[in-house]
């Protein structure tokens, strides 16, 4: 199931006046997702107000339909200001069961979920890749969301979610532990089938037509693959590793039609930690050859690639120095030609460990603060400005609230 929403705008109160519309509030299509959700849930029907329709007086069409010619023409000329924000942010927005996300949202009452949206109104990126956000099949958690940060003035009215392999049952046992049907049982690691998906949040049009989804490709299939093995041979199954997939999460490629510069193609994932295994380093492999997969996609192993105006983002789990992990693989992309690591810092990371470039907040002394989230800009854009949102003082706070991981941001410029 693939995701794309258009979300409805609201016109400002002079413009609303000249089309003749009462002060009744605007529907669209979260709001009727939202009454699906409040009907399936009952108990928070009364927490939540749902919009009424407008009505549109008949005298009025002809001046709306003369107001709407221009302020789109007006919303076109003024939508690209010269510079692109993307980003991308491990938000930690997974619960434990389904449906618990969305619930939490609605409450209006967490404090994780209001930090979140806090860092992102504060950033207010253009375009954002998220992980870890729990998928449901209508979407209506992401809607949810995104009507918080329209709330706090950051409008996202094009989101783009798909099913991950996180918490995909397999029914067999994919860890060696002699039990099936266990969270590590899943195509990547799970509860449930959707817990710590990914989004896409943009500001401009996700082209839909032309989206790759490689999350399906087998581990098996994956060119030069480094497969677990024993002395008793592939681990921990033959059977395992015949329907194993390679991403933990999904790889992703989704155009954005980007007034300006045009075409702006990101290449995302979340890619497996490489801990929480044994000596056949099933999961140190599996995420050396998920962040490997885009130097492969941009060699042209999986089909034509863009050799222009890209952006390869998202959480790779891995820092090219420090932690556990192979790390040729990382350093490889960070080293490639076709990209650019712009190494942005935080004032944050500094106060913390006197690392600057650290993205991410681990307990110490192990696993320690690390460098794990990237974006990485082709080597054509032009960069103006990168950083890690990773504040001293209280806005520190609401950043350490919202997640373990720091949003990494980049501004780029043709």
């Amino acid at each position: 199931m693939i995701l794309v929403r258009r979300a409805a705008r609201s016109f400002p109160c002079s413009v609303e006046k000249a089309f003749g519309l009462s002060d009744e509030r605007p529907t669209d299509n979260w709001s009727r997702l939202h009454a699906t959700a409040l009907q399936n849930t009952p108990h928070l029907a009364q927490k939540t107000q749902l919009p009424r329709r407008r009505k549109i007086r008949p005298e009025a069409i002809g001046a709306c339909r003369l107001l709407l010619a221009g302020v789109l023409t007006l919303n076109a000329a003024c939508a690209w200001s010269e510079t692109l924000r993307i980003a991308t942010f491990h938000t930690g927005l997974e619960r434990k069961g389904p449906g618990l996300l969305l619930r939490d949202i609605l409450r209006g009452e967490d404090a994780q979920i209001k930090a979140v949206a806090s860092v992102l109104t504060t950033v207010a990126p253009d375009i954002v890749a998220l992980q870890s956000f729990d998928y449901d099949l209508t979407g209506a958690a992401l809607s949810a969301f995104t009507d918080i940060l329209r709330t706090g003035g950051l409008d996202y009215p094009y989101q783009f979610a798909t099913l991950p392999n996180t918490g995909m049952r397999t029914n067999l046992d994919m860890d060696g532990n002699r039990r099936r049907a266990e969270a590590r049982d899943a195509q990547g690691y799970g509860f449930f089938s959707g817990q710590g998906g990914m989004a896409i949040l943009s500001k401009y049009p996700i082209v839909i037509d032309e989206v790759q989804d490689f999350s399906a490709v087998l581990w098996r299939d994956f060119p030069g693959a480094l497969l677990p093995e024993t002395a008793a041979g592939p681990f921990p199954s033959e059977q395992a590793q015949a329907i194993q997939r390679l991403s933990t999460t999904g790889h992703w490629v989704v155009p954005v039609d980007v007034p300006g510069p045009g075409r702006v193609t990101l290449m995302t994932l979340h890619a497996s930690p490489p801990v929480f295994d044994g000596p056949e380093d099933r999961n140190g492999k599996r995420n050396h050859d998920e962040i490997v997969f885009w130097q492969s996609y941009l060699d042209g192993v999986f089909g034509p690639a863009p050799d222009s105006q890209f952006v390869v983002l998202g959480a790779f789990n891995q820092d090219p120095v420090a932690g556990e992990g192979l790390k040729k693989a990382m350093r490889g992309l960070i080293s490639d030609p076709r990209l650019q690591d712009v190494e942005p810092t935080s004032p944050g990371s500094v106060e913390a460990t006197g690392d600057p470039f650290d993205t991410a907040d681990w307990d110490d002394p192990v696993p320690g603060n690390m460098r794990v989230d990237y974006v990485f800009p082709s080597s054509d854009w032009r960069v103006q400005a990168a950083g890690v949102y990773w504040p001293s003082g209280p806005e520190g706070v609401v950043a350490q609230t919202a997640s373990s991981h720091r949003l990494v941001w980049v501004d780029l410029a043709r």
